[in-house]
């Protein structure tokens, strides 16, 4: 069922056994999860079911130190989330993702690929994707003309992606709507949480609109699906019995926020034509393609991040504007036309001034793992948005071992080419001096907010315990990739909703214990 929070009275109550706060990616595969169970579940959604700015508004905030994109257009606030405009690419970490790696600091998950492959699964449907399988050698025989580049396997690997057009908040909508378990609530932003007075047990979630009503939600359990900055927000202003903010007494709560580093990195000059279908997409044509990836033992004998590269045509590449010049209104909608607008203007540019020139280069791009650093957070600024919350700001910082790791990448790369004579490597001008440790503006971000509410079993090396619980507090949960202690190189959607289905079920097992 739906209730507009708009209509209900001043001061009301509503109760029910789970309340998930957030109706994104996270928050609606949870919700599906539950339906027609004997659980009334309160699903609570800040906007309506459109793109609304006064409401986006909230979203907006402060960045400091590596440039970034307006934070207010960084997510989408209102039913289905981020979902609402995502590229949907989607591929599972890797394994090595979740081991501690001795030159990765503060690496390591208190689970690893095994427990998530059952959840991968579960979410290739909510995803609307294809088979669980990343085999290059299986979609090599699915598909025609995936010729892959010769390499060394014990070196470097085809990394395969799958695409998922899938939009949750048009494709999830009347499911939830008419479920009688499951009790939606839109205009429904959550502004703190209320606990007892040593923060160990959430009593209620306060909720309030623009038109100033306020309702209380009381739940058996609680989870948090916001996305990692607004995750953060609501632990640190929920002050009331614990001053430094709830789950944060080792102040960690927004620490570790971590992106995934999308920027040109080199070009790829082929010493002949090599048709290949393998490593370019089309979105909501290509059902998977790859990108070039580095095998666990190259990652530890280089002492490098987790990280791919995809090509792109160097015509193209070459007139395109950095994403971050692109994606500079603070409306999420305008910005992503805006982006679009310069995509297709540079493809237009590429052809009209490519006349004979040699169409055997490419453009490598990168995306890679940022690794975890104690000073990249999200904390609360000085201002406060319609809804009476301090609003976020963002300091995001970057190592030495994010640029180490990015040079080495295309060396590797060089070499593997080289060796077949596949073609010659060019590292764009901001690798090429390996005494320079820093990065250009234009390195861009993915849009992936990951790691403030990072897993870990000791308390004191993270916010949540392996089941996704806040320490401390009994009854409260965190869904979404603030939970991941490292981001590994594929982009977060596959994985949250993977973990938030594994909370689920743990969450589901709790209360059948409950009530026997």
């Amino acid at each position: 069922m739906h209730v507009d929070a708009r209509l209900l009275e001043d001061q009301s109550l509503i109760e029910g056994d789970i309340c998930i706060i957030g109706a994104g990616a996270a928050g609606i595969s949870m919700a599906l999860d539950w339906l027609d169970t004997p659980y009334k579940v309160i699903l609570l959604e800040g906007g309506g079911f459109e793109y609304e700015d006064e409401i986006q508004d909230s979203y907006d905030g402060q960045v400091t130190g590596q440039k970034y994109y307006p934070l207010k257009s960084s997510r989408l606030h209102y039913f289905g989330g981020t979902t609402g405009h995502w590229g949907g690419m989607c591929s599972p970490m890797d394994p090595v993702d979740f081991t501690e790696r001795e030159w990765v600091p503060h690496s390591g998950w208190p689970i690893n690929r095994k427990d998530l492959d059952p959840y991968y699964i579960k979410a290739h449907k909510c995803l609307q994707l294809g088979p669980f399988n990343y085999d290059y050698g299986y979609w090599s025989k699915e598909l025609p003309n995936l010729r892959s580049f010769p390499m060394d396997e014990e070196v470097m690997w085809n990394k395969m992606w799958q695409y998922s057009v899938a939009r949750f908040g048009k494709i999830y909508k009347d499911a939830l709507i008419t479920s009688k378990n499951i009790h939606l609530y839109t205009y429904a932003k959550a502004t703190r949480l209320e606990s007892t007075s040593q923060g160990e047990h959430i009593t209620a979630v306060r909720i309030t609109n623009l038109g100033g009503k306020t309702q209380l939600v009381k739940a058996k359990k609680v989870i948090l699906a916001c996305g990692a900055i607004q995750n953060t927000r609501l632990l640190l202003v929920s002050n009331n019995n614990a001053p430094k903010g709830l789950g944060n007494g080792h102040d960690l709560v927004g620490r570790y926020f971590m992106e995934h580093l999308e920027v040109p990195s080199a070009e790829f000059w082929l010493t002949e034509p090599f048709p290949t279908d393998l490593y370019s997409w089309t979105f909501g044509k290509t059902k998977a393609s790859a990108e070039l990836a580095f095998t666990e033992k190259t990652q530890k004998k280089y002492q490098i991040l987790n990280g791919t590269a995809s090509l792109v045509p160097l015509h193209i590449g070459r007139r395109q504007k950095p994403k971050l010049d692109t994606w500079v209104d603070e409306n999420p909608k305008v910005a992503m036309k805006n982006m679009m607008q310069e995509w297709e203007n540079a493809e237009n540019r590429a052809e009209k001034e490519n006349k004979g020139a040699i169409s055997r280069a490419y453009q490598l791009d990168t995306r890679i793992e940022q690794a975890p650093n104690h000073n990249s957070r999200v904390s609360l600024g000085k201002e406060k948005d319609a809804f009476g919350m301090l609003r976020a700001d963002l300091h995001w910082e970057l190592t030495p071992l994010d640029k180490r790791s990015i040079r080495k990448m295309y060396e590797i790369i060089a070499l593997q080419m080289g060796i077949s004579n596949v073609g010659r490597i060019r590292l764009l001008p901001f690798l090429r001096d390996e005494a320079d440790e820093g990065f250009p503006d234009t390195v861009n971000g993915g849009w992936h907010h990951m790691g403030t509410t990072r897993m870990a079993e000791d308390p004191k090396m993270g916010v949540v315990d392996a089941h996704c619980r806040v320490h401390g507090i009994d009854n409260l949960y965190v869904a979404g990739s603030g939970c991941f202690a490292t981001s590994g190189a594929p982009n977060p959607t596959l994985t949250l909703v993977a973990l938030a289905l594994r909370l689920s079920d743990h969450i589901k097992e709790l209360m059948a214990k409950r009530s026997l």
